[in-house]
């Protein structure tokens, strides 16, 4: 009796347990969070809409970083031709205007020629023609050396013949000209054997009323 009461409590535990551990069960697949989407569902955010949106503002954001480096080149090449326009280099005639040059160097090497050469019985034609060709300062000197120069000529029976071998234009403007002269130069006294030398000058040269005069007159 008191055995098969036992066997009959032992079953009837067994069956609560069962019974107990299924709503605990069912509970628990309530409770327990749901798992994660796989990547690419629906659910889940897409943040490659953003990558794509940022790609396609790239090119926009080049083109106008192109352009604005374009403009600003073009005003720098603009700036500099500008300044290279207006630098005296090219505001030389000497370099663009071969008919001016070849005219201011032919009245130079003439005037040279007709100051600088002279004979014991001649120099007063010397001294007028300086009147027609020198002005300004180169005047003052040339009056205050032929002085000298009219004295030793007739004392020495010198004649001086000069005559401009080369001539060059450093710098030329529509008002003035600097010249580099190359001369030689023959003195002749007599009894005596003539003797050549050679000189260099620097001129500096003005255009007054259609003629070039020489206002300046250097040694090298």
């Amino acid at each position: 009796m008191n055995s098969t009461a036992t066997d009959a409590a032992e079953v009837a535990d067994a069956t609560d347990v069962t019974d107990a551990s299924d709503p605990t069960d069912a509970t628990a697949e309530k409770d327990a969070p749901a798992a994660p989407d796989a990547p690419g569902e629906p659910g889940e955010p897409d943040v490659s809409d953003g990558v794509d949106v940022s790609r396609r503002r790239w090119p926009r954001v080049l083109g106008a970083l192109l352009a604005v480096a374009l403009i600003a080149t073009g005003g720098a090449l603009y700036a500099e031709g500008r300044q290279l326009r207006d630098t005296p280099a090219t505001a030389n005639l000497a370099l663009t205007d071969a008919e001016a040059t070849t005219r201011v160097t032919g009245d130079v090497s003439s005037a040279l020629g007709k100051i600088f050469s002279y004979g014991p019985g001649a120099t007063a034609a010397t001294r007028a023609a300086a009147k027609e060709i020198l002005a300004g300062k180169a005047l003052q000197q040339y009056a205050a050396l032929f002085g000298q120069v009219e004295r030793q000529s007739a004392d020495q029976k010198l004649t001086l013949t000069t005559e401009v071998v080369r001539a060059g234009v450093t710098r030329l403007t529509g008002s003035s000209a600097h010249l580099l002269v190359f001369l030689d130069q023959v003195y002749e006294r007599r009894g005596r054997a003539p003797t050549t030398a050679s000189a260099q000058l620097t001129v500096v040269a003005e255009l007054r009323e259609g003629r070039w005069w020489i206002v300046e007159i250097g040694s090298t």
